[in-house]
């Protein structure tokens, strides 16, 4: 609640679900703003949806309020005033019997799709193109009302363990990957790219503040047209310093995964009861080597290896279905993957060079998280990079770090696109995605 006006009538401004269950509760008046969701016309009254922020608001109409110039229709913005009651028929448990009415704005144009229906019926690319009112909609609403609160549940969780929040550049003058899997800009005449990670200040940070995070985009020149890749995604990053091996990353993953998952049924349970949300019970996350993870599967479902150096997607799903079939676990880290195909900045494992302390956390049967433990050596990290047929003359800013002292130190980044993809069981990514970016899409 805003604040009660001398009439006694609780101001709502940008309203709330709990807040107008406490008023109904307490049987007061409430003056709301928000958008005509829907009207059903009943005979003698309608019944009229607001859609506010966290939900829908069934309100009340006698007809002749109905009838008053501007005439009401779906999609105005109005500011309304009435009298709450309880009615756990109605959507979040109450009602307003409205008596005061008030058009803000109309629209201009018929909708192209009713959005107040609960599937649209709508393909995907027909979809994304009406995304600015498509989002109306309410299953859409609740998808990213449950990712803001994902993101939120990241950041709360890192800051309880310590964490500083840092905000790292997207123009840069280097590829952190390596590849050619990047977007060059002119910058002023000179190469640029957009980051592929915020790799390199996340390891720079944590010479400075020892365990930091960020949330943000990152670019991927990729040009795949599949269910699982975007051009432009969130990641989840963090990095963390004195670790005594990459598992503990995967601990403090765990740990976050459990609080982000668990906060979700106490924060926006309604969302998650919308959408029909399986949330997962997160224990102790079982691990496995690449090579051992691949062979397994390959022996339970009777599936050639193809790739000696890389997961492909059908072997990530029998790899969650081996995991959940035999663990219950929805997730399973695959670590120690090849050198061959890990970044130059991954430590080699010192028993076996060929392989990593590096790690993807699978998710139903998809990776979502990649990560591992960095080289903080300089002679190390120089003696890889010309491994890798880099050249170290490329990387001296970034190599001012090992020079002059760096802890042993590691982190991972959570694509939070794939793990809502996951998590909602959607076929394509890019309904996960708030304005996709893809191989064929720049707008809207």
């Amino acid at each position: 609640m805003d604040k009660v006006s001398a009439t006694g009538t609780y101001l709502v401004g940008t309203a709330r679900m709990d807040a107008l269950r406490q008023a109904a509760e307490r049987g007061e008046r409430v003056r709301l703003h928000g958008a005509v969701h829907a009207i059903r016309n009943m005979g003698g009254f309608s019944f009229v949806l607001i859609r506010i922020p966290d939900g829908v608001v069934q309100c009340v109409m006698d007809d002749s309020l109905m009838t008053v110039e501007p005439i009401l229709t779906e999609e105005c913005c109005i500011e309304a005033e009435g009298q709450t009651r309880i009615d756990e028929r109605a959507p979040g448990g109450l009602e307003i019997v409205l008596d005061t009415v008030r058009v803000l704005s109309r629209p201009h144009t018929v909708m192209p799709v009713a959005v107040n229906k609960w599937k649209m019926g709508m393909a995907l690319e027909t979809e994304l193109a009406l995304r600015p009112i498509t989002l109306r909609n309410t299953r859409e609403r609740a998808v990213f009302r449950i990712q803001a609160e994902i993101a939120r549940g990241f950041r709360d969780f890192l800051y309880e363990q310590g964490f500083v929040e840092i905000h790292t550049p997207k123009i840069v003058s280097a590829s952190a990957e390596g590849g050619a899997n990047v977007f060059r800009l002119d910058y002023f005449g000179r190469k640029a790219y957009l980051a592929q990670s915020p790799q390199f200040y996340k390891q720079t940070m944590v010479g400075v503040y020892e365990r930091v995070f960020e949330v943000g985009s990152v670019f991927r020149a990729e040009k795949h047209n599949t269910a699982r890749h975007l051009n432009e995604y969130v990641s989840l990053d963090f990095e963390m310093a004195y670790i005594r091996d990459f598992t503990d990353i995967c601990e403090m993953e765990t740990a976050m995964l459990r609080f982000v998952f668990d906060r979700l049924k106490t924060v926006c349970g309604d969302a998650v009861r919308t959408m029909g949300v399986d949330l997962p019970v997160i224990g102790e996350i079982p691990m496995v080597r690449f090579d051992e993870a691949k062979r397994l599967v390959s022996e339970a479902y009777n599936r050639k290896i193809r790739d000696p150096y890389d997961l492909e997607p059908e072997e990530e799903v029998l790899i969650g279905r081996y995991f959940k079939e035999t663990y219950d676990s929805d997730f399973v880290f695959v670590t120690h993957y090849p050198s061959k195909k890990r970044p130059f900045y991954a430590m080699d494992d010192p028993a076996d060079p060929r392989f990593t302390l590096s790690f993807d956390l699978l998710f139903r049967g998809m990776e979502v998280t990649t990560g591992g433990q960095r080289i903080h050596d300089y002679e190390e990290q120089v003696a890889k990079m010309r491994v890798k047929n880099l050249d170290p003359e490329d990387f001296t800013s970034y190599l001012m770090i090992h020079k002059h002292g760096m802890p042993p130190h590691g982190g991972l980044g959570v694509g939070l696109e794939r793990l809502c993809m996951k998590l909602f069981d959607v076929p394509n990514v890019r309904r996960v995605s708030l304005f996709p970016r893809d191989l064929n899409r720049l707008e809207p």
